[in-house]
């Protein structure tokens, strides 16, 4: 058979690596799979299945360091496109964090049966707002992880990059009684784009809408709800030609404006990597957004490998090398102890969800619960008055233990009270 000249063979092969490119949905935000070199850790990292009805067909893994205590917090992670769980706890430097400060992490897995990309879809209503299938399989996640390993339901918080960015901006708009606060990596404002066919304008172009508007988009996500809102992290490159860093402007006009806060910086500073932090505070002086604006930074999650106490991750394909973003989150989380908490404290004496409180235990079902006034229904959910833990399905079908630990404070007791 007679073998093409060499340059042609060239040109044959970059033909098809173009070709292939183009049959990638704009949408398909996120990385490709790496293996990434074993990493020590003192805890236990393992699939979970059997975590609840799982609407969206998402699969659990989780991370739980050895010994971890009851009433430490919660973080879920959720990867880009393409990516695995694996990759995110292989990369990211969550597991590093969670030994030194005590929590606990839970890794949401997409597939190709969901998505051709395995992306995690911020931008199907169906599936990424309140009661939608993804996000509502991803709180079934948190609910096991809370009665499973104890973690405390006021600090549970949502991280993730690119696509998985976009779905952590739509759920801490959806369930803004599930999650304390959260971190956008390269990602897009709450509910910007409900089709799939409006997701490629939302990454690379300006919606031109005001802060209300982008406000509004979080809260008609849950309408009527009066309680307090996630504090928000958003990380971009300056350089990120997959998500511009439009989005990362429109995220701070979002959730300044749900907040009530002006959308001018209280304070700057410089971090290493050529990074910027601009803090955005609330009318306590705290910090309820922050923005890093990492200068020359393409598309994906800013690591710092090394053994330094601010070091963390891996690189690999959209894990890049400037500045450990894992570690600048979890600190503004309060996950070291930085909120006036030891990490991994349940909270002070006699407070809510700690043994020192009132220990009165009901078992009912679900339905009971409601009318008695321990629970309440969201969504076709039931959830218990004061830690919002999920319960399950809104019927006499169900039944719980709760343990009423202070005034109108409810915990789900059903391994005994």
């Amino acid at each position: 058979m007679h073998r093409p000249p060499p340059r042609i063979l060239r040109r044959l092969a970059k033909w098809i690596a173009a070709a292939a490119a183009l049959t990638l949905p704009a949408a398909a935000l996120g990385a490709a799979a790496t293996t990434a070199p074993a990493r020590a850790a003192t805890g236990t990292y393992q699939q979970v299945t059997g975590f609840g009805s799982n609407p969206g067909n998402l699969q659990m893994y989780e991370y739980v360091p050895a010994g971890l205590p009851s009433g430490a917090p919660l973080v879920v992670a959720l990867h880009g496109c393409t990516q695995s769980a694996d990759d995110y706890y292989s990369h990211s430097g969550w597991p590093k964090f969670a030994d030194q400060w005590r929590f606990a992490v839970v890794f949401p897995q997409t597939t190709a049966s969901n998505n051709i990309q395995k992306c995690f879809q911020w931008f199907d209503p169906a599936k990424d707002a309140r009661g939608g299938t993804e996000s509502a399989s991803i709180v079934q996640m948190v609910s096991y992880a809370e009665q499973k390993h104890g973690s405390d339901p006021r600090r549970v918080f949502v991280t993730g990059l690119s696509a998985g960015g976009g779905m952590t901006a739509d759920l801490l708009a959806a369930y803004p009684d599930v999650f304390a606060g959260g971190a956008v990596d390269s990602g897009l404002p709450a509910q910007c784009a409900t089709s799939l066919t409006a997701a490629s304008g939302c990454q690379m172009n300006n919606q031109n809408l005001t802060p209300a508007q982008w406000g509004d988009k979080v809260r008609n996500s849950h309408p009527g709800y009066t309680g307090p809102w996630p504090r928000v992290a958003v990380w971009q490159g300056t350089s990120d030609y997959t998500v511009y860093p439009v989005n990362a402007t429109e995220l701070r006009d979002q959730w300044t404006n749900v907040w009530g806060i002006s959308q001018t910086p209280s304070s700057t500073r410089s971090l290493p990597g050529g990074t910027t932090q601009s803090d955005y505070n609330d009318a306590n002086g705290k910090p309820a957004v922050e923005v890093y604006s990492i200068s020359g930074m393409g598309h994906g999650l800013a690591v710092d490998p090394g053994s330094g106490a601010d070091q963390c991750g891996t690189t690999g394909a959209y894990f890049l090398d400037a500045i450990c973003s894992t570690s600048y989150t979890a600190r503004f989380w309060g996950l070291d102890g930085s909120d006036g908490s030891d990490p991994g404290d349940p909270g002070d004496p006699g407070g809510p969800g700690d043994p020192g409180g009132s220990q009165q235990c009901f078992t009912a079902t679900n339905y009971a619960h409601v009318t008695a006034g321990r629970a309440h229904m969201s969504g076709g959910y039931t959830y218990a008055n004061g830690s919002n833990q999920n319960m399950g399905l809104y019927n006499v079908f169900v039944t719980h233990t709760l343990k009423e630990t202070s005034a109108n404070y409810y915990v789900i007791a059903d391994s005994g009270c």
